[in-house]
């Protein structure tokens, strides 16, 4: 065999990745091939700080392929017709592919198929290359898939994960393959203005960083708001810049209760990935239908706006709101407080939270942000639907002297210590000076109103 395609998706790296290296070891050169969808434009998935981080991901994957010889070869359209008309350029037999969870993923490659078949090519999809443990490898015996997490976690620890691949040392790219510009980042004023950059040497550079500082101290940090202490990884997993299959393996090897905390949150990922493969509709509808009857996006305008720009008047809320603005990211503890917020206090539908992190966040990966909203909307796979995370409870405990509010509502900064969560409680000319709104809603009462629309419904 001469020619193989392999075509890129969410797998943006040259280490440990199984088709690459299937490709290389089964042909004599090989086409890597990364083709950009209009549908994801239409579908309103392309937020221009992920379409950032994908230009900073494409143009490293190039730089990688250079210096072992090859290129990336970039083309713009429908998908199934793009990679059918390089694998008739090239005349290659084969087409290699990551496995992914969606339902357009998967109408992609049932498609994909049959084109290549009617060509006389094949497709190979590989598992275990977005994920640690491939969907659907883990099941209880009385459904298709994990429901809950913690016996979820039991299996998935138990199961033995496959050696992580290096990277190859020569990609050979056959001649006559034409190729589109790499495409650039937006504008700057589209963007966040601290957007991290992609690309797999940042990832890699990171990961390093992560395990030589970071990793020990995450199971007593990683709910510390002001001290930041996560790995930030997220994006990097989404666009598939570092395998997680490789981060299993050397938090593991690090050792450790904060490289074990780690290692969960890895399989929660894992988790979410094995719940929308087997309930594609969860990404837009009730895992568990309650049948709420959320407040709409119109009747509920100025609270959502207020909640969008950080002026909720709840200061915890505000500063979690004002990090994705600025950031393109948010501390995980911010994600649970901001949609706990949204969807039980102000009682409006997830949808239109999960919406607007999709078109800020850098990581915005549609199975950890459709099912962790669910999870906190009550309408996921949380044991607990009726949770609701109190936020002033929750500064104090995650932000105790303030640190985090401060530094991102500077309204309040001449507030000291854990005053600074309840500004509301200042009286006469110490509150007039402030410039930060009264709440939109007595916390209470929002509770009080959650609890009577869940009794309704």
């Amino acid at each position: 065999m001469n020619v193989s395609v392999v075509l890129f998706t969410a797998d943006l790296r040259v280490h440990d990745h199984p088709p690459l290296r299937a490709a290389l070891d089964g042909s004599r050169h090989v086409v890597p091939l990364f083709v950009r969808d209009p549908a994801v434009d239409g579908a309103g998935f392309a937020a221009p700080n992920r379409l950032a981080f994908l230009a900073d991901c494409l143009h490293d994957l190039d730089a990688a392929l250079r210096r072992r010889g090859g290129r990336l070869v970039v083309r713009s359209g429908d998908p199934v017709e793009q990679v059918c008309q390089v694998a008739r350029e090239a005349d290659a037999d084969e087409v290699h592919l990551a496995a992914d969870v969606s339902r357009f993923a998967h109408h992609r490659e049932e498609r994909l198929r049959r084109a290549l078949a009617a060509d006389g090519r094949r497709l190979h999809v590989h598992d275990t290359v977005t994920t640690a443990v491939a969907p659907g490898t883990l099941t209880p015996s009385s459904s298709d898939h994990f429901a809950v997490f913690t016996p979820y976690f039991r299996q998935w620890s138990r199961q033995g994960l496959r050696a992580p691949l290096g990277a190859p040392r020569t990609v050979r790219v056959p001649d006559g393959v034409v190729s589109g510009e790499l495409p650039s980042r937006p504008p700057a004023a589209d963007l966040s203005a601290a957007l991290a950059a992609g690309g797999e040497t940042e990832g890699r550079r990171r990961l390093a960083a992560w395990l030589r500082s970071g990793v020990a101290a995450y199971e007593e940090r990683h709910d510390d708001l002001a001290g930041d202490a996560t790995s930030r990884l997220s994006p990097h997993l989404h666009f598939g810049t570092l395998s997680p299959v490789e981060l299993v393996h050397r938090a593991r090897g690090a050792g450790g209760p904060g490289a074990e905390a780690f290692v969960r949150q890895l399989a929660w990922r894992d988790f979410h990935r094995q719940v929308l493969a087997a309930r594609p509709a969860a990404a837009s509808a009730d895992y568990r239908t309650k049948h709420d009857r959320w407040r709409s996006e119109r009747s509920a305008r100025e609270d959502v706006e207020a909640w969008r720009r950080g002026r909720t008047g709840y200061p915890i809320i505000d500063a979690a709101m004002r990090q994705l603005l600025h950031e393109g990211w948010m501390h995980n503890r911010g994600r649970l407080l901001t949609a706990s917020f949204l969807t039980k206090t102000l009682y409006v539908d997830w949808r239109v939270g999960a919406r607007h992190f999709l078109r800020y966040l850098v990581d915005g990966d549609l199975a950890n942000n459709q099912l962790n909203w669910q999870w906190m909307a009550g309408t996921g796979t949380d044991t607990r639907p009726n949770r609701v995370l109190n936020p002033v409870t929750q500064a104090k405990r995650y932000d105790p002297d303030g640190t985090f509010v401060r530094r991102w509502v500077p309204e309040l900064s001449g507030l000291d210590g854990p005053a600074v969560h309840e500004p509301w409680k200042l009286q006469g000319a110490a509150r007039a000076a402030l410039d930060y709104p009264d709440p939109v809603v007595e916390l209470s009462d929002g509770l009080a109103r959650f609890k009577r629309a869940r009794d309704r419904g």
